[in-house]
């Protein structure tokens, strides 16, 4: 799919540059916007390096398990048909858990096993059950209580509220979330129900490699000293938050205004003493965490420079040759009748196909737009709100050879839908 799309983009540039006489503007665009990607990416180095390190600490203080152990009562009320010994449940439970703190690598081989022990279960193999549709449909609409890669790429580009899309996502992807299982619960009834699962295949095991949970972060105890350091510098700043609150009352702001201003400002701080004091108070060596973090972030900071470059020259060259306006002005009607801006409708369709082409999309639209206008926050909160649908669905379906995906796909999308809603909704909340 991105193969078409991007040849698309690329010719049709051109096609649209020898018509319109804009072939200089396009080839331009090629040269600059193929500099601009490599030195997006070369700042975006440093900040994916230290966000990824310092989730690393808060993973080694076993964040990880806390989390799944928090998920277990509400995911076997979701799947019922799942025994809560099974090791579907278990690897549903530290799939969902990884992607909320935006853990991909850990995320994806533990949804490939999950599925794999969907499937043991799966009577008639070839065809979704219930309930592979809807732990797809949590996978695409997933709660993201970390957005930092956004974070960190917003930094990068000059933007004075980075942090400001924190909010915006959860309340997005909370309701994308509760879409999307509403969704694949309902159009389950619709959808002819595969026959009861088999007791026995609960006894079976998946060979899939899946990464060791003790290199994860498992339980660790809480150390006592700490613990007594974390709460003492919590009401240092709870203290300090309180005074902020005070000062800017009595300088006439509004109460709302305060308090959004607030969750933007304090955010990234707070976030980074909560987060090294969480994994000192279990025991992990925070400085040597992080160093280890950080080396996966240079790498995974290095990789993404073949596809910002294709896409963003690609995007280039499009704006450049007139196709883009045209476009966005034919969309402008209708999508600014219900107050979402036609210049970020490229990145809405084309984040269920390609995660790393919305990206790229992400990026050039704030490097045009600015970080910090209501198109840049849009597309920003569009980017943790909403997921690549088929790709997920193609790897995890792959993985066991499901062919017929039965409501898999519908409320997948319904869930991006309610993503995109949500974020519209979130940011003109956010900018007042």
């Amino acid at each position: 799919m991105m193969n078409a799309i991007w040849l698309v983009l690329v010719v049709a540039s051109v096609v649209a540059a020898a018509f319109t006489g804009k072939m200089e503007a396009v080839t331009t665009a090629s040269v600059d916007s193929a500099k601009s990607a490599v030195t997006l990416a070369i700042g975006l180095i440093g900040l994916m390096a230290f966000w990824l390190g310092m989730m690393r600490v808060v993973q080694e203080g076993g964040l990880l398990h806390t989390l799944a152990r928090w998920l277990r009562p509400v995911m076997t009320r979701l799947f019922p048909e799942v025994p809560e010994d099974h090791p579907a449940m278990s690897a549903m439970i530290m799939n969902i858990a990884s992607n909320m703190l935006g853990l991909g690598n850990a995320a994806t081989p533990f949804g490939i096993k999950a599925m794999m022990e969907l499937d043991r279960l799966n009577p008639v193999r070839g065809v979704a059950t219930d309930a592979m549709a809807l732990f797809l449909a949590i996978n695409t609409s997933n709660v993201a209580l970390a957005p930092l890669g956004v974070i960190a790429l917003r930094a990068s580009i000059g933007s004075h509220n980075a942090a400001g899309i924190w909010l915006p996502t959860l309340l997005a992807t909370s309701l994308s979330t509760i879409v999307g299982i509403a969704a694949a619960k309902l159009l389950q009834r619709v959808y002819p129900p595969v026959t009861a699962y088999s007791a026995a295949a609960s006894e079976i095991t998946a060979a899939i490699e899946v990464p060791d949970e003790s290199a994860l972060g498992g339980e660790r105890p809480t150390s006592s000293s700490g613990c007594a350091l974390a709460l003492a510098v919590m009401a240092a700043m709870a203290i300090g938050f309180v005074v902020y609150l005070q000062q800017g009352l009595a300088g006439g702001q509004a109460a709302g205004e305060l308090l959004r201003q607030a969750a933007s400002t304090w955010l990234l701080p707070v976030l980074i003493a909560v987060m090294l004091l969480y994994g000192y108070a279990k025991g992990v060596a925070v400085y040597d965490a992080m160093i280890t973090g950080a080396k996966e972030g240079f790498q995974v900071a290095v990789r993404i420079i073949p596809f910002l470059v294709a896409i963003i020259v690609a995007v280039g060259m499009f704006r450049a040759s007139g196709l883009l306006d045209f476009l966005v002005g034919l969309a402008s009607p209708l999508t600014r009748a219900v107050g979402f801006p036609p210049e970020a409708l490229p990145m809405a369709l084309l984040r269920p196909l390609s995660g790393s082409g919305a990206y790229g999309v992400m990026a050039e639209i704030m490097q045009h737009a600015g970080p910090d206008s209501f198109v840049g926050y849009l597309v920003s909160v569009l980017q943790g709100s909403t997921e690549t649908t088929f790709y997920v669905l193609a790897v995890y379906f792959g993985a066991v050879g499901v062919t017929r995906v039965r409501h898999a796909l519908a409320a997948g999308l319904i869930a991006d839908l309610a993503g995109v809603i949500g974020a519209t909704l979130a940011v003109h909340w956010l900018l007042g």
